[in-house]
């Protein structure tokens, strides 16, 4: 079972983090990047799963730059409020975060990290931005890389898409992957947004289940010891 730990950026903010570490020495750290909706539940989860296949697994809180503790759920009125957060948010300092999440992964060894919905968005941005602490980088139905599509990639990627997410349409998805080939860009039929999270309504358990799969033998050729 995880624990909360501290970590601090470069500027000096002291942020919270959730950690899971695996039975035993790990062979690599993952570094895994919230939704919109903070280190709930189901980020919690995703991070003791990631434990359980041997890394060590760091959640940093971004969220905490606005308030400490911030987390919910995906009722229509929780979406509205996260997206509020969201909003609140400076993507710079956001990075300082996630940079500091890194670095105290790097303790286990190399670094992958995966995300979600606007964490997906800030995996493919610390993939071009932080080529040289993260070995590798899986990001599930990100929304916002259009505005860095120009930014070059510096860490081995691969992006996943449903193709029916309301919320991204299929251009940007060809546009990523004409843009980037040397991202592995994966679309999954009769999918929508959210796909991984069993807490959604479009959750899809089989696509889920190949997606975590490919994520894993991506971090296997790329972070494992």
């Amino acid at each position: 079972m995880g624990q909360w730990i501290k970590l601090k950026a470069s500027d000096g903010h002291e942020f919270d983090a959730w950690r899971a570490a695996p039975a035993g020495t790990p062979k690599g750290a993952v570094v895994v990047i919230q939704e919109i909706f903070g280190v709930n539940a189901h980020i919690r989860d995703v991070a003791e799963g990631y434990a359980a296949e041997g890394y060590l697994a760091i959640a940093p809180a971004i969220y905490d730059r606005i308030e400490p503790g911030l987390e919910c759920g995906y009722t229509p009125e929780e979406i509205a409020k996260a997206r509020e957060w969201r909003a609140a948010c400076d993507l710079d300092k956001v990075l300082l975060d996630i940079e500091a999440a890194v670095d105290e992964a790097s303790k286990a060894g190399k670094v992958g990290m995966v995300g979600y919905c606007w964490g997906g968005s800030l995996v493919y941005i610390s993939c071009c931005r932080m080529g040289d602490k993260v070995a590798a980088g899986s990001g599930y139905y990100g929304g916002q890389i259009m505005p860095h599509i120009t930014e070059e990639v510096k860490a081995p990627l691969i992006l996943h898409f449903g193709e029916n997410d309301k919320s991204i349409p299929l251009q940007d998805v060809r546009n990523i992957a004409e843009s980037h080939p040397e991202v592995g860009v994966h679309l999954y039929k009769d999918t929508g947004h959210g796909f991984n999270c069993d807490h959604r309504a479009d959750y899809h358990a089989e696509n889920a289940r190949v997606a975590r799969e490919l994520t894993l033998k991506h971090f296997a050729e790329h972070v494992d010891a």
